[in-house]
């Protein structure tokens, strides 16, 4: 039968190339040797597969072109994909970059995760605040094979069946590949989900697989968290055992078989799945078994906010998982024979059980995500750790892969970098060092900025028609991307739109437009992160429809940000807003996409906003804010006060009353608005005031210094040229050197 493209719908188009590339790429041999890596995580954030897929293959502009001449565009195409909702912020992200890389290099290497059919949530605002909806990304046609895989994962009351579906992850012009696993329960009802994303979450025979992080404010959802957690890790441990059999392994020598990458700690309980494996399924003592496993698992270390260094209190864990406890206690005997001090526990006093203790003790690697993130871990956060680990712990700076962020996300700026210094830096990185030799060329440097304009203007048009947004192409645009916490302090970013609303209203002018954009999701139970995304959209109402300010400037949030949003806004950015509290961002990975596409950082020494500074240097880049210790100081006193700043600044007032005044209260909630308000003045835990000042002084420095063309033109190629260190290609070879030893 003969087709003609020119007559096919974009959605059948997209189906033939799904199929035709899934086809391709089931034809592709695995990655194989002696020994895999397992990247265990509770987050895959992939983004859509088709274009990546065509570019890591090879062909995307043989297809677009094809379709080019059946007057079809691949573009419309790709807007056809729903996006795969299997992650959520920087440590998803992170976790699609590495097992991208690994590909990549050949690296016989496998992530396993969950297969969450609606994700986190679909975020839609409505009366200036956050709304959810269940993200159904799974049509008929999609990535996921199935395997006929199955396994049985048991709980305390009852046994539940999983099948395995797996998504083939191509590296970048390599005939190999290798693959994503991803556990699904067998029997789960999307019918469970009534308003919102609202479902009877004691129905876990039923809900498992339903939802990424299911709201755990409750002890319903602590307990489903348990369940989640555990159902992944079983069916990971169950795969892992299997697979090494099948190559010969007599469990004995299981490390030599494979290695266990653990992300964050939502995997931790892998540890103890393991030893029960050995022990009750394959004879192995409780020794033996130890020493199996504690030589062939990883940590990798996220964060130093104890709300995400997950704790589980001993009786819920019996309660759905008694078998597991059985071993935890076990493993904690040991601990506790060797060492007195209480910080070193597994389950301490209060009958917590501490999941990163569990995974240091059991590991021979703990590493962090930054030099200034691991330092932190090594003199403060996990000292006592340290002190009796010295060997285990690492610095693994976090990396992107430039295939997406910069080939696909960002042609013309990577076309015309071919022709300056070739297409080398998409697999070697280190290749746009080259760049540097035009840092003076006046065509090159006047090329870029029309590159960012393009992209700007292409920004522009996306908005208009899918969002009802009227960007200007001509301002300068800041934006700040990432989940909604208070230790990335968007309420800082909140009242400096503030101040430039009343310095507008006063008459004081910019020279050129400003837009200020941020995107991001607040977790549902998150009140005060609920509450700053009110205030942002209640004074973007506010700006925009003012006609003396919003000729001068504007400030959306963008709803549902994902991958594919990101595609779109980092290109077009022009700055970097990076501005979370020294010392809690472990790395961030949101600043080195937009600094690999030109847009210069203002943030503070933290993350590895650190490394970027000491690549480009302090002329390239606006760096503000209390540093790292100076705010670990704060801590350690309990001498920190919002009041005090307050009381003693008349420009700190003037912003943060403005949060209350009538012209917010007639447009938004006042509950939400007066919470936010007390929260400032009367904790305001990550220091939102405290660099506030100084914020708003190195912001208006960067919109000054934008108007020196030339200047800014030249500082955009060297952070171009200089993000070649953070490729996670070199991340993951390092990995694989310094702790899978493969």
């Amino acid at each position: 039968m003969n087709i003609n493209l020119a007559d096919l719908s974009d959605q059948k188009i997209y189906d033939i190339l799904l199929t035709y590339v899934k086809y391709l790429a089931n034809d592709l041999p695995q990655n194989h040797s002696k020994k895999t890596v397992y990247y265990v995580s509770a987050e895959f954030l992939i983004g859509k597969l088709l274009s990546n897929n065509l570019i890591n293959l090879g062909l995307y502009d043989d297809v677009k072109d094809t379709l080019a001449e059946y007057g079809q565009s691949l573009a419309r195409i790709e807007a056809v994909e729903p996006e795969p909702s299997l992650g959520n912020g920087g440590l998803g992200r992170l976790a699609a970059c590495f097992i991208d890389s690994m590909a990549t290099l050949g690296i016989d290497g496998q992530g396993i995760g969950l297969n969450y059919h609606c994700g986190l949530f679909k975020q839609i605002f409505k009366s200036f605040k956050q709304e959810t909806v269940p993200d159904f990304w799974q049509d008929e046609e999609n990535w996921l094979d199935e395997t006929g895989i199955r396994y049985l994962v048991p709980f305390k009351d009852f046994t539940l069946h999983s099948n395995l579906k797996q998504i083939a992850v191509l590296g970048y012009k390599k005939e190999t590949k290798n693959v994503l696993n991803l556990f699904d329960l067998e029997g789960l009802e999307t019918g469970l989900i009534k308003e919102g994303i609202q479902f009877d979450k004691t129905a876990i025979e039923k809900n498992l697989t339903l939802f990424l992080y299911p709201d755990d404010s409750d002890k319903a959802g602590q307990r489903l968290r348990i369940f989640q957690e555990y159902f992944m890790v079983s069916n990971a441990a169950q795969f892992i055992i299997d697979e090494a059999i099948k190559k010969g392994s007599h469990l004995s020598d299981l490390q030599d078989y494979a290695y266990i990458q653990i992300n964050d700690t939502h995997p931790s309980l892998i540890i103890p799945e393991l030893i029960r494996l050995l022990t009750d399924h394959h004879d192995f003592s409780f020794l033996e078994a130890v020493n199996i496993v504690s030589s062939m698992v990883g940590y990798t270390n996220h964060t130093i906010l104890a709300e995400a260094l997950e704790t589980w209190d001993l009786d819920e864990l019996d309660a759905v998982i008694p078998h597991i406890v059985d071993v935890i206690k076990a493993l904690d005997s040991l601990i506790k024979k060797s060492y007195s001090d209480d910080k070193l526990a597994i389950i301490d006093k209060n009958s917590r059980v501490h999941m990163a203790h569990l995974d240091i003790h059991f590991a021979t690697s703990v590493n962090g995500v930054a030099a200034l993130h691991t330092e932190i871990l090594k003199s403060s956060e996990l000292k006592e750790f340290y002190t009796i680990y010295p060997e285990k712990f690492n610095n693994k700076t976090n990396g992107i892969t430039f295939r997406r962020w910069l080939e696909f996300a960002n042609r013309p700026l990577s076309n015309y970098l071919k022709t300056l210094i070739g297409d080398e830096f998409l697999t070697d990185a280190s290749q746009l060092e080259k760049l540097l030799a035009y840092q003076n060329d006046r065509t090159v440097l006047e090329e870029l900025d029309q590159i960012k304009f393009q992209n700007k203007q292409a920004l522009s048009d996306y908005l208009k028609s899918e969002k009802g947004i009227d960007f200007d192409p001509n301002s300068i645009l800041a934006i700040q991307i990432k989940r909604f916490h208070e230790y990335k302090r968007q309420q800082m970013n909140a009242l400096y739109c503030i101040y430039k609303y009343l310095e507008i209203k006063k008459g004081n002018l910019p020279k050129r437009k400003l837009t200020i954009i941020l995107a991001g999701k607040a977790a549902p139970a998150y009140t005060i992160a609920q509450d700053i995304i009110h205030l942002i959209l209640c004074l973007s109402h506010l700006i925009n429809n003012d006609p003396d300010v919003s000729p001068y400037f504007n400030l959306y949030l963008i709803d549902n940000y994902n991958v594919s949003l990101a595609e779109k806004l980092i290109p077009a950015a022009d700055i970097s807003e990076q501005i979370s509290l020294a010392s809690k961002e472990a790395s961030g990975t949101g600043n080195m996409k937009l600094m690999l596409n030109g847009a210069i950082t203002l943030g503070t020494s933290d993350g590895a906003n650190v490394e970027i500074v000491d690549l480009v240097g302090q002329d390239n880049s606006y760096i503000f804010g209390k540093s790292s210790e100076e705010v670990i100081n704060y801590y350690d006193k309990e001498s920190y006060s919002s009041y005090k700043l307050y009381k003693n600044s008349q420009l700190i007032r003037e912003l943060v009353d403005f949060i209350v005044s009538d012209r917010l209260l007639e447009i938004g909630d006042s509950e939400n608005l007066e919470r936010l308000y007390h929260e400032l003045l009367e904790k305001d835990w990550f220091m939102t005031l405290l660099d506030l000042e100084e914020y708003i002084s190195c912001k208006e420095k960067a919109f000054k210094d934008y108007e020196n063309r030339e200047k800014w033109q030249k500082m955009m190629l060297v952070n171009i040229a200089k993000a070649g260190y953070f490729s996670s290609d070199r991340t993951i070879a390092s990995y694989a050197k310094d702790i899978w030893k493969i």
